[in-house]
Formats: C-alpha cells, structure tokens, sequence
C-alpha cells in the first residue's frame, strides 16, 4: 500500500516537473531574453535613442499616435453613453377597460405619446413588438369623477417609459337611450354630372337609437344619413343602391356630438333623373342707345337652349335672359356673350351666344286708347276707373320706323299698382312695359282715379 502512494507522488511530481520545463523553455526563457536585449541595446544606443527622440518629426508622430489613442477610448466611452438613448411613439392609442354598454366616460384622452428609455437595440426591439397597448382599468368604478393612472403593457423589460399624459381625470356617466328620426344630407353634390339630378333617397329605415350620457341626449337636434355623391358608382339615371350610409348626430349649430348611433350605417335607394326643358333666348338690351338711334333687329345664332336641373325650378322658367351694353352704340355690332345659369339650372346646352345688333335712325309713334290693368290686387277686392278717361291711355312708343309698322298693340301693357291698398278712391300712377325689347314705352298720362271695391 505504502509503495503505491509513492509511485502515485513520484507520477504527480514528474508532470509538474514536466510542466515548469516546458513553462522555462518556452515563455520565461524566451521573455528573458528579450529583456536582456532590449536593456542592452538602449544602454549601447542611448544617446542615439535620445536624438531620436528630441527630434520634432518624432515628437509629432508620438503626439498623433497619443492622440488618437485617447480619442479611440473616448469614443468607446461616447458610445457607451450614446447606447442610451431616447424615442418618442406619438399618438398612441388608449384601450379603456369598463361596462361599454352601462356606462359612458368622458375626458379620457383617446391617445398619448409614449417615450421610451434604454439601450439602443432594445428599444427597437420594443418597437418591433405587437403589445404595444395603453390601457387604463375602470372596472368597478361608480358614476362620479375620478383621477385615474394609464399604464403601458411594454414587452421588453430592458426600458423604462414615460406617458404624456400618463393621468386623466374622467367622469363616468350612466348610459341612456332615445330613439330619433333620420334627415338625409347630401355631400359632393356638386360633382355630379350636371346634366343629373338626385330626385328622391329612401333611407332602410327611418328612425336610429342614440346612445350616451343624458347631457349629451340633450345636445342632439339631429341625426343625418350624409349620403356621398362621390361613393355613387357610375351614377346615371335610374335608381341605386348605396351601402353603408354613415349615420351622424349633429347640434344645432352643426356640430358633432360625441354619441353612440345604433346602428351607425344603412343602406339608402337613390333615385338619379335628368329634367330638362327647353326654353327660348331672350336679348335684353342694357344702357341707352346713341342720341338718334335705335334697334332695327336683334339676331342670335341660337334661339332656344336646353336647360338641366330641379324640376321645380325649370316648371317656373319660361326664357333665359342675355344682357348686352348698348350704351353710345351707333353701329351695327356683334357681341359674344356667355349664358348664366338661372337659379335652379345645373346645366345649359349651349354656353355662349352670339347676338347680332342692327341699327337704325329713331322713329315715334303713338297709340291711342290702350286698355289699363291692374296688378297686385288683393283677391277680396274689386277696382273701377271713375270716369272713361281713365280707363284707357295712350302710349309713346320710340324705335325703328320698321318695328313700329309691325308693332301689335297686344304686347304693349299699360298697368297699376295696387299693392298694399283697401277700400276707398285713389289717384295712382300708371306704368307701362312692352314685350319688344328693342322699343322704348313711354306714357301721355301717368295719372288715373280709381276706386276700389270689395266683391
């Protein structure tokens, strides 16, 4: 047993004995060396080692070398520091956590800015996670107003963060519910096709449930399907069908009111016509003629146009008006005039006109015995002239000799004014109007005594 240790003590000294000649070969020997030489060639070469040194050139090679050995450790410090850094999310949504159909909360704010604090790769990798979630629990708290903390459900536990704001003070409300009529607004109106007409909507259903706090309910004047001209695909005349209404409650002053619609869109049937009518071009001449003249002929390269637009307001046109400046003129002219769009009109065939005027000298003609109407007499009342002289009146008519000679008494009309009169004897004045634009009316007796009766 005793002879086995020794040999065992005898192996364990030979391998160390081993590994210190293999240590004093290789590395202690080899480094002392070294040493040895490197001391003796500075001690046979100092003074050369001193000039070599004093010299500028070396000094500022030994400075450069310095100085950008500094600057490589500073820089890796920088960058240590640098590492830190800090980025903002902005407009980040805020998830609130409640009863959504018994309660109502205001003044929460809807989303928050969200910086993040750390290490450069983690917070990319923050960035890059899907939870990313702002949220704030209201479970359990009753109606009434509270200060509550919002917290962000982060994934990398290696940063820290800030919330702006990272509180709000709230108010919970209990839900309520009315039911409200549907009105329908048209958008974008004015980008349909002129020549169409949105004659009637049929909305899917007629009345919506509005949901929210009682103050809110309040605020409510209406509710709107806002029906989009520009979600009509190829719009023409026919009826169609448009999805997805949005549905909108407004104030009275029109504004949006933060309230739950039920539902929140629905379908409307659009009906799409196309009135049009024609109507004849009418020239109205405007300012006064040269001293001497008249009009002898006013011709159009076109005398009737087509008009588009709500068939309402075409049953009550009868004639577009085109304006042209005679004042001074003592030539024959031709004018270009643009067509303007009577209220009601959305669309006209022709655009412009071209109006020839001819002149000619100045003529007079009177006729005699012309018959006196009235006008803007009220329905209960009837009217008598008190003597024959003034039922009838003679009228000065000034134009071209040749419009005078064709001229029929028929559209010339002598009339009174009886707006706003009652029972009794009046002195009115008399006014007259032609149906030729070219001629200029003018009265012998402007005066006439009436007497006005009830029926």
């Amino acid at each position: 047993m005793k002879k086995t240790i020794k040999k065992k003590k005898k192996g364990i000294l030979g391998v160390i004995a081993s590994i210190i000649l293999f240590l004093d070969k290789w590395l202690i020997t080899p480094i002392t060396k070294l040493i040895l030489k490197v001391t003796d060639f500075f001690k046979n070469n100092s003074q050369g080692f001193e000039r070599f040194i004093s010299k500028k050139q070396t000094l500022i090679v030994a400075s450069l070398v310095f100085a950008f050995a500094v600057f490589i450790l500073v820089d890796r410090e920088s960058t240590m520091m640098i590492d830190q850094q800090a980025e903002i999310l902005y407009n980040q949504e805020v998830t609130p956590i409640y009863n959504e159909e018994a309660y109502v909360v205001e003044g929460l704010p809807k989303t928050v800015d969200i910086t993040l604090i750390g290490k450069r790769r983690h917070i990319f990798l923050a960035k890059q996670s899907p939870v990313k979630t702002v949220s704030v629990d209201l479970t359990g708290l009753q109606p009434g107003s509270h200060k509550v903390t919002l917290k962000y459900s982060q994934s990398v536990s290696s940063i820290n963060y800030k919330l702006d704001p990272s509180t709000a003070q709230i108010y919970i409300y209990e839900k309520v519910s009315e039911t409200r009529e549907l009105t329908t607004d048209v958008l974008h109106r004015d980008s349909l096709d002129s020549k169409l007409y949105i004659k009637n909507i049929e909305l899917s259903r007629n009345n919506v449930i509005i949901k929210g706090a009682e103050h809110r309910l309040k605020e409510v004047a209406t509710v709107k399907a806002l029906v989009d001209v520009n979600n009509i695909s190829n719009p023409q005349v026919g009826e169609m069908t448009l999805k997805d209404v949005p549905l909108v409650a407004y104030d009275t002053e029109g504004q949006i009111v933060d309230v739950e619609v039920v539902p929140n869109k629905i379908d409307a049937k659009i009906l799409i016509t196309s009135p049009s009518k024609e109507v004849p071009i009418q020239v109205v001449p405007t300012g006064e003629i040269a001293f001497g003249k008249a009009i002898k002929s006013l011709i159009t390269n076109v005398s009737t146009v087509v008009v588009y637009g709500d068939e309402a307001e075409l049953e009550d046109l009868n004639m577009i008006p085109v304006e042209i400046d005679i004042t001074d003129l003592d030539r024959d002219k031709e004018f270009n005039v643009n067509i303007k769009k009577p209220n009601g009109v959305r669309d006209i065939s022709t655009k412009t006109v071209v109006v020839k005027v001819a002149i000619d000298d100045l003529s007079t003609k009177e006729f005699e015995n012309i018959g006196i109407s009235t006008e803007n007499l009220g329905s209960e009342y009837r009217v008598q002239a008190l003597s024959v002289e003034d039922s009838a009146v003679t009228v000065i008519v000034k134009g071209s000799q040749s419009v005078l000679d064709e001229l029929d008494t028929a559209t010339i009309h002598p009339y009174v004014d009886l707006s706003n009169y009652a029972e009794g004897e009046y002195e009115v004045d008399v006014l007259v109007r032609g149906d030729d634009l070219r001629l200029n009316y003018s009265l012998k007796q402007r005066k006439v005594k009436i007497r006005i009766m009830k029926k």
